[in-house]
């Protein structure tokens, strides 16, 4: 079967550093793994899930002597830290009150937040909460983290996926992952939206390349208008110098902008006139006698009566 497992993990000691650093006895050590707990919960509740939002993607901790060292990776680090880091100073104070030791707070700006599986699996997590289609939104964050210079992105939501009845998984997935790959330098991350309708579950992989490997930020090339005389309209012709953007007319040089033209640079196409309907033609004289021709003729025998013609 297949063995799976966190590409966090499967790296951290070989070619990833740890998230938290700091040696214990065996007495101590239950005691600092909770407190280490307590501190990312109450990051990740205070900075991820209510307004305004900062964006913490990371918590490093760092133990000394005296002194809990915490560090905070953030993509918004202006709201973390606030006006003259009143905010900052805040977040101490109730950390210490938390887990009752003298804590030292340091706050380092996320430079690419499209290359961070974090940030983007919270962020698919929010649009689906707002009942966003999903498939749109795998695909838009799959495309911008390509963009920003990812070689490789895969993103699964599990769940009951657009409000249906029975739960089922999507996977959309861009580039190469290699998990296997002890060198590839692979981010992941997890997520939930709390829907009306269920939990739904977001994973999300990026492969940015190897260790030490520079990234190159696509430059995606500025679309033009296509120049000829082809057509964009459902039955005209195109937005270049001679065809038309509507139905049948043109806005370039020599077309129109309307549904039959006009509003060219040279040369104006004539409007189709609308047909309507044919009004009644007015009385003709046929040897001196008027006849109104949308009348029918009245016959003798149609009545009973005679019927005075007038001559």
């Amino acid at each position: 079967m297949g063995q799976k497992t966190s590409p966090i993990g499967f790296r951290t000691g070989i070619t990833l550093g740890w998230q938290s650093t700091w040696y214990a006895s065996k007495a101590d050590y239950g005691n600092f793994l909770v407190e280490d707990q307590k501190i990312r919960r109450y990051v990740d509740l205070k900075y991820n899930h209510q307004m305004p939002k900062g964006a913490v993607a990371k918590v490093e901790i760092i133990r000394t002597r005296n002194e809990v060292k915490v560090t905070l990776h953030s993509a918004r680090p202006g709201i973390v830290i606030g006006p003259r880091g009143g905010e900052v100073d805040k977040l101490r104070e109730e950390l210490e009150d938390l887990i009752g030791r003298k804590v030292g707070v340091n706050v380092i700006e996320i430079k690419s937040p499209d290359l961070n599986a974090f940030l983007i699996a919270e962020s698919i997590a929010e649009q689906l909460g707002k009942r966003a289609s999903f498939r749109r939104t795998m695909k838009q964050y799959c495309e911008s983290a390509m963009n920003a210079g990812a070689k490789g992105v895969k993103i699964i939501c599990g769940g009951r996926l657009g409000g249906s009845e029975m739960s089922r998984k999507e996977t959309q997935k861009l580039g190469s992952i290699p998990l296997q790959t002890l060198d590839a330098n692979v981010d992941y991350a997890t997520a939930t939206s709390r829907t009306t309708y269920g939990a739904i579950g977001i994973k999300v992989w990026i492969y940015k390349g190897k260790f030490g490997e520079k990234l190159e930020v696509r430059s995606q090339p500025r679309r033009r208008p296509p120049r000829g005389d082809g057509g964009g309209g459902p039955g005209g012709g195109g937005s270049g110098r001679t065809g038309g953007s509507g139905r049948t007319g043109g806005s370039g040089r020599t077309g129109g902008s309307g549904r039959t033209g006009g509003g060219g640079r040279s040369k104006r196409s004539t409007p189709t006139p609308i047909p309507t309907t044919a009004a009644p033609k007015p009385a003709e004289s046929v040897d001196g006698d008027t006849l109104l021709k949308s009348e029918p003729e009245i016959k003798p025998d149609n009545i009973g009566g005679e019927v005075n013609s007038s001559e």
